[in-house]
C-alpha cells in the first residue's frame, strides 16, 4: 500500500487572508474562517475557561454539527511564551502539513491574547478595586467614585454586592476558575450590563469571586444572585457553590460595608447545608457580628481560638465531624437522639463525640452556657470565613498549646 501523501497548501490565497484578518483586526470569527480555508478543516476557538469564541466549517449545519461534537474531539491548547491563552479544536478533511497547522495555531494563539487581554486586565483591575474595598483600603466617598468611572460603572446610583465563593469536589480541569468566572459575569450582567466582576482568589481547590452590581429596584440583588447560582450550575456540575450580596447603597462610602455583608452572607451560606444563596437580610443573628467584625476582628477571632478552633483543628488533623456534630446537637435543641439521626450515626458515637469537644475545648454542651458560647464560636467561624485547615495553621502557629488539654492524640474514635 502506497503511503498517504500529506496534504500541502500551495496557493497562497487562504494564508494571504489569515494575514489580512490579523493585521486589519477584523477579529477572531473572520479569522477562524481564514484558517478554516486554510487548513480544509472545521474549527472551534475556545477561550481557556472553554467559553466559545468563534466557530467556522463550510456551512452552519455543519458549524453547529461541529459545536456539538467538539466534546468528542481532541483539543489543542494554544501557548503564548508557554502561558494557555486558549484552545482549538479541529476537525480536518484531509492531512494538513503539522508545520503549517502549526504556524497558523501559533497566530491564532497570538490573535486570542490580543483579544482577550484587555478584557483580564479589566477583571484584574476590579478584583484589585474589590479588594481594596473589603480590606478597608479604599473608604474615601470620591476615591471610590473615581476608581469606578476609571472602569465603567457609576457608583453613586444604587449598588449592590454579590460575593461567590466555589469548591471542586470533583476532579477539575485548569479553566474551571475562567469558567466561574465568566459565569459570574453573565449572571449579574444579566441585571447590569455594567456590573463589575473580579476574581479574588485562586487557592488550589476554591476561588473567590466579587461583583458590584448597579441594582435598580426592589430585589435586584436577589435577582442578580439567583441568575449567577443559576449560571455556575450549568457549567460547573460537582462544586459546590456559595453566593452571598449585601444591600444596595447609593452612597460610594457604603460600598465596603455593602461587600463586608455579601462576604457575611456568602459565609454563612456555605455553612448551610440547605442554602446556596444569602442576602445580608436572611443571616439573621449573624448580622449582630458584623459590626465585631469591622470594627474589632481580633476579639473575634479570640472567641473562635476559645470555642470551635480546637474542634476543627481536630477535625482537620484526624478526619472527624466534632464541628458538625456540635452544630447537628445545636441544630436539634440539644437531643443526642435527633442530633444521631441528622448525623445518620448512633448516639453511643454523638455521646462519645461530644465528650471529645469538652475535653479539647473545655465547654460541656450540656450546660446553657457552653451551649451559648459553642453556638457563637460557629458563627463566628462562618463570619470569619474559617475552615479546619485554617485551624491547623492557627494551631501550628501556637506551638499547638491546647494539645496537652485534649488528652491522648492517637488516632481517634469516630
Amino acid at each position: 500500500m502506497p503511503p498517504t501523501e500529506t496534504t500541502v497548501v500551495s496557493d497562497a490565497g487562504p494564508l494571504t487572508a489569515i494575514a489580512a484578518a490579523v493585521s486589519d483586526g477584523a477579529g477572531l470569527p473572520t479569522l477562524a474562517r481564514a484558517v478554516a480555508r486554510a487548513l480544509d478543516a472545521g474549527i472551534v476557538i475556545a477561550d481557556r475557561g472553554g467559553a466559545v469564541l468563534a466557530v467556522a466549517a463550510r456551512s452552519r449545519d455543519e458549524e453547529r454539527r461541529l459545536l456539538s461534537s467538539r466534546g468528542d474531539l481532541d483539543a489543542t491548547t494554544l501557548l503564548v511564551a508557554g502561558e494557555a491563552t486558549g484552545s482549538v479544536v479541529l476537525q480536518h478533511r484531509g492531512d494538513p502539513d503539522p508545520g503549517l497547522v502549526a504556524v497558523v495555531l501559533a497566530v491564532v494563539a497570538l490573535e486570542v491574547e490580543r483579544v482577550r487581554a484587555p478584557t483580564r486586565a479589566t477583571q484584574e483591575e476590579a478584583a484589585a478595586f474589590c479588594g481594596d474595598l473589603l480590606a478597608g483600603d479604599l473608604v474615601d466617598a470620591d476615591a471610590i467614585l473615581e476608581r469606578g468611572a476609571e472602569l465603567g460603572i457609576a457608583l453613586d446610583a444604587p449598588t449592590g454586592a454579590l460575593v461567590v465563593r466555589v469548591h471542586a469536589h470533583v476532579a477539575a480541569d485548569e479553566g474551571w476558575r475562567s469558567r466561574t468566572l465568566a459565569a459570574v459575569e453573565r449572571g449579574a450582567r444579566s441585571i447590569s450590563p455594567s456590573a463589575l466582576v473580579g476574581l479574588l482568589d485562586r487557592g488550589a481547590s476554591a476561588c473567590e469571586v466579587a461583583a458590584l452590581v448597579p441594582a435598580s429596584g426592589d430585589g435586584a440583588m436577589g435577582r442578580a444572585a439567583d441568575a449567577t447560582f443559576a449560571e455556575l450550575d450549568g457549567v460547573l456540575p460537582g462544586h459546590a457553590v456559595a453566593v452571598g450580596h449585601g444591600r444596595p447603597t447609593d452612597a460610594p462610602g457604603d460600598l465596603p460595608r455593602a461587600l463586608q455583608e455579601a462576604m457575611l452572607a456568602c459565609n454563612v451560606s456555605e455553612g448551610d447545608t440547605e442554602a446556596t444563596v444569602l442576602g445580608f437580610e436572611q443571616t439573621g443573628a449573624y448580622r449582630l457580628l458584623l459590626s465585631a467584625m469591622s470594627e474589632n476582628p481580633e476579639e473575634l477571632r479570640r472567641f473562635y481560638a476559645e470555642t470551635i478552633e480546637p474542634l476543627a483543628a481536630y477535625d482537620g488533623q484526624y478526619e472527624t465531624d466534632l464541628v458538625g456534630t456540635v452544630t447537628a446537637y445545636l441544630d436539634a435543641d440539644g437531643s443526642v437522639a435527633a442530633a444521631a439521626q441528622r448525623l445518620f450515626t448512633h448516639r453511643h458515637t454523638v455521646r462519645y463525640r461530644l465528650e471529645r469537644v469538652k475535653e479539647l475545648c473545655g465547654l460541656d454542651v450540656t450546660s446553657s452556657d457552653g451551649r451559648e458560647r459553642l453556638s457563637l464560636g460557629l458563627k463566628a467561624m462562618r463570619v470569619l470565613g474559617l475552615g479546619p485547615q485554617d485551624a491547623i495553621a492557627a494551631v501550628d502557629r501556637d506551638a499547638r498549646p491546647r494539645r496537652a488539654a485534649g488528652g491522648r492524640r492517637g488516632a481517634p474514635r469516630p
